[in-house]
């Protein structure tokens, strides 16, 4: 049990290092590329944030060929940093590519954090087609097709009545009650 933590410790103290060495290097790289102050640090941040929801994204099973497409652009992003500061690169003359690299990246993390953080993708079975999520209880398929005319209204009423009478209340999964469809106003069809 010892020797296991010794290894996990040692593997943890290489992890740090590497993620210290790494992130000072995006900061330079950010600093030389014209972004000051709070900004520079903000790129390793936002650097290190995709690698890990990419990772996350790898571990869970799902969806591995976006997590491997953001892993790899954020890998990219931290190895040229690490690659730039070596010497390969006069920071005092920073290129333009760079400077353009730079100023484009929060919106490419943004991008790539929202897709891999908000997506919802469907795993494969063992066939090769795409499984349906669960759908929760209380929840019907409502058919494709048109949707039969209301009935008219027993009394004559005045139409902002009319229309609340006819409107559910609540369409959304929110208020906890299965979700319903606007009745249309009868009308001619289209399409005919």
């Amino acid at each position: 049990m010892r020797a296991h933590l010794a290894r996990v410790d040692a593997v943890l103290v290489q992890a740090v290092i590497a993620a210290a060495l790494s992130f000072a290097h995006l900061h330079d790289v950010a600093s030389a590329a014209g972004q000051d102050g709070w900004k520079a640090w903000a790129y390793p941040v936002s650097v290190d944030l995709l690698l890990v929801a990419a990772w996350r994204r790898l571990r869970s099973g799902e969806a591995k060929a976006g997590g491997w497409c953001w892993f790899l652009i954020a890998l990219a992003a931290s190895l040229g940093a690490n690659v730039a500061t070596a010497g390969l690169l006069d920071l005092d003359h920073v290129p333009a590519w760079l400077r353009i690299l730079v100023a484009g990246w929060p919106a490419v993390a943004f991008l790539g954090g929202t897709l891999l953080v908000h997506s919802s993708p469907t795993a494969p079975d063992e066939t090769g087609d795409a499984v349906r999520q669960e759908v929760p209880e209380g929840i019907e398929d409502q058919e494709d097709g048109p949707d039969p005319a209301p009935e008219p209204p027993a009394s004559p009423a005045t139409p902002a009545v009319e229309l609340r009478a006819s409107r559910p209340s609540c369409t959304s999964m929110i208020c906890g009650t299965r979700a319903t469809r606007w009745p249309r106003r009868p009308g001619p069809v289209r399409g005919s």
